[in-house]
């Protein structure tokens, strides 16, 4: 009986173990390289550099602006009426808080940068993302891990990189 039961243990240990010890297919990428190598990705990364470049350069105008006046108050505090001086006070921090406001519309978490963003870069990424779905169905991958954007893998073999064959999956 104690043979038995030993027996029927032994049995329900294995069948348990090789259901849950099934091997996983893996495979990772590299997706700034992915998308680096596509000529539209690049030129909608040119004109949102440009873009975040001109818009910078209006904001630093502005802030310069306002140093100037800050400056200029300054100098002729001492000459101006106690109204004087409020009103002036007024118009730099409203001026400030204007450039502030216009800083977050631009290039705030939902600003229009992000929105250019979304518009030039957003159908490029959804086609990449719809070519390595395709290529893990057909494959029959389990995972695939972006390396580039994954710091806690510290080695990959080069044998599991499919990055080549997703760049020739996006070219057909």
């Amino acid at each position: 009986m104690r043979l038995r039961t030993s027996f029927f243990a032994a049995l329900v240990a294995c069948l348990f173990l090789s259901t849950s010890v099934s091997a996983q297919k893996i495979a990772t990428i590299d997706m700034e390289r992915i998308l680096t190598s596509i000529t539209e990705y690049q030129d909608a990364q040119e004109q949102l550099d440009q873009l975040a470049a001109k818009w910078n350069q209006e904001i630093n105008q502005q802030y310069d602006d306002i140093k100037g006046m800050y400056n200029k108050y300054q100098a002729e505090q001492v000459l101006l009426t106690e109204d004087q001086r409020t009103a002036r006070e007024e118009e730099i921090v409203n001026k400030e808080k204007a450039v502030r406001e216009l800083q977050r519309r631009r290039f705030g978490a939902d600003g229009l940068l992000f929105e250019r963003r979304q518009e030039l870069v957003k159908p490029i990424q959804d086609a990449v993302y719809e070519a390595v779905e395709n290529y893990s169905r057909a494959r029959g991958y389990d995972f695939i891990l972006d390396r580039a954007s994954m710091p806690g893998i510290i080695f990959g073999s080069d044998a599991y990189d499919k990055t080549d064959d997703i760049l020739r999956a996006l070219q057909k």
